[in-house]
């Protein structure tokens, strides 16, 4: 990327953002910054068509990654671990898995209903499988190297400490 491409100090504050925080949301980067909403949408929209980031749509955000560091496999494991549950649900399953619906219920303490309702999601971007195991279904991450990875990278923009007690990952890389 060009210094010309950066010019102004608004564009490189919120492109530093992004390439610090990958898959930040623009609520996110709205409340981070000091930017009204239509400066940093002006600015978002002028990065993504000088492609220097990515956009990617997770079903409830748009998500924002720095261009060319992320495939389309990386975006879709970065945006399930931007979300509290579905991370906290992946570290689980690595770190015990397979595990069951009320298994993960049960570490999480919440209800089953929304533990199935991450876990639909999760499998839908095809980030777990699910096998039946007599009455119940065993849910298990499809990539977990790939998982592993990202987080452990990345984890310094996750605040989560309780995933990083689970997973204890950063001495693994």
């Amino acid at each position: 990327m060009s210094d010309p491409d950066l010019e102004l100090a608004s564009r490189r504050e919120i492109y530093q953002w992004i390439a610090d925080t990958p898959g930040i949301h623009f609520r996110a980067l709205l409340d981070e910054l000091e930017y009204a909403q239509g400066t940093l949408q002006y600015q978002l929209r002028w990065l993504a068509d000088e492609d220097l980031i990515d956009v990617s749509d997770d079903g409830k955000y748009t998500r924002y990654y720095p261009a060319a560091e992320f495939d389309e496999a990386d975006r879709t494991v970065m945006n399930a671990l931007r979300r509290e549950y579905s991370r906290r649900i992946l570290a689980h399953l690595l770190t015990d898995g397979p595990l069951s619906t009320t298994e993960l219920s049960d570490r999480l303490d919440k209800a089953q209903s929304t533990v199935s309702w991450h876990l639909s999601k999760l499998a839908e971007a095809d980030l777990v499988t699910k096998e039946r195991d007599g009455r119940s279904v065993v849910y298990e991450v499809s990539d977990p190297d790939r998982v592993k990875y990202l987080y452990t990278v990345h984890r310094r923009s996750f605040t989560d400490k309780v995933v990083d007690r689970i997973l204890g990952l950063w001495d693994s890389y």
